[in-house]
């Protein structure tokens, strides 16, 4: 019997020790998602203002979360960023505009979503000799702003609360926050956060994360250093501290600051690593003319050296000169005869000979 008992209880261990390794799953019920559910969730949510902690492209693709990872990410977001710009930033105010319960996810839309949707009263038409004609036309050249997130499931949508569901929404979503500031700076490093609170600007900080510490600049300079602009953002007047705070682009590159004393100490260093942020993509180069190309060029007329030459090094074929005005000239086949200007049987344009 003991013997018994003890493979029992080993057994036992063995069946255990998996769930133990893996730790912790998040509690979300297995059961589908009831009609009412659905009903709560969109009277819940739909209207409500959250603050952004992902950036969201503008257009018509936006963000997909599932299991705690969204997607795009990294720098295929950013990408789509530099090329539609942002829809919403993180620390932004948005408000959840449209709800809808799927297959295997739920679509949240922010600030009218990626299309321009008409409000019920656009619908109404009214007619009259010349036809029909709406009674509030929309802007159809309208840009719409907003963007959406799709929370995806495995299979179908769960039975949910509505704390469960801000749990998932986390990434994207600040239920809690009170102010723009509480919200961005969850979504900074650790450094940089510590810097916010204490009003310091670090070199290699953007313009965004300058903002939150030190607010908008009441005065602005642009300069140039050789071949590098740049510009510079002051704060305070004496006899307080001054700073001045140097941009190359996006990123601060350098910070003087003027002490009461008439101390001045000058940090270029970089302080903190920020993701670089891709440029646009530029247009192709354009290729190489060839040396025979077509020209407008007359016979004879020499280039414009100030035209480009379509980097070719490659000489091209000289043109022969063409004959002096006085040599008759052979007309090409199957035009009238007419004798070279300056022959005596044509006299010249304007002289009293000529009827």
């Amino acid at each position: 019997m003991k013997s018994v008992s003890l493979c029992a209880v080993v057994a036992g261990l063995l069946l255990v020790s998996p769930a133990l390794a893996d730790g912790p799953k998040p509690s979300v019920s297995s059961a589908h998602i009831t009609a009412q559910t659905r009903m709560d969730i969109i009277h819940t949510f739909t209207s409500e203002l959250v603050y952004i902690r992902s950036p969201f492209p503008m257009g018509r693709k936006g963000l997909t979360l599932k299991g705690g990872t969204l997607s795009p990410a990294g720098d295929e977001l950013q990408t789509m960023i530099a090329m539609w710009g942002p829809a919403v930033k993180p620390g932004d105010q948005a408000m959840i505009s449209a709800i809808a319960i799927k297959n295997d996810r739920i679509h949240f839309e922010i600030n009218g979503g990626p299309e321009r949707k008409k409000k019920w009263y656009q619908h109404i038409e009214v007619g009259g000799m010349g036809g029909t004609a709406p009674i509030a036309p929309g802007d159809a050249g309208a840009n719409p702003r907003g963007s959406y997130v799709d929370l995806v499931f495995d299979q179908y949508v769960p039975e949910l609360n509505p704390q469960q569901l801000k749990d998932l929404l986390r990434p994207v979503f600040d239920f809690d926050a009170k102010s723009p500031v509480e919200a961005y700076l969850e979504t900074v490093p650790p450094k940089v956060k510590a810097a916010i609170k204490e009003h310091r600007v670090l070199v290699g900080m953007s313009r965004e994360m300058v903002i939150y510490s030190m607010g908008r600049a009441p005065r602005k300079t642009r300069e140039k250093d050789g071949d590098i602009e740049y510009e510079e953002w002051i704060y305070g007047d004496p006899p307080k501290d001054v700073d001045f705070v140097r941009f190359v682009g996006d990123e601060v590159v350098r910070v003087e600051t003027m002490k009461v004393t008439g101390e001045k100490l000058v940090r270029t260093e970089k302080e903190v690593e920020l993701q670089p942020q891709p440029s646009v993509a530029k247009g192709e180069e354009p290729a190489v003319r060839p040396a025979n190309a077509p020209t407008l060029r007359r016979p004879g007329e020499a280039p414009d050296p100030n035209a480009p030459t379509g980097g070719s090094d490659k000489p091209q074929r000289p043109v022969a000169p063409p004959p002096p005005i006085d040599q008759p000239t052979q007309p090409p086949m199957g035009s009238p005869t007419q004798p070279p200007l300056g022959s005596p049987t044509q006299p010249p344009m304007g002289s009293p000979t000529q009827p």
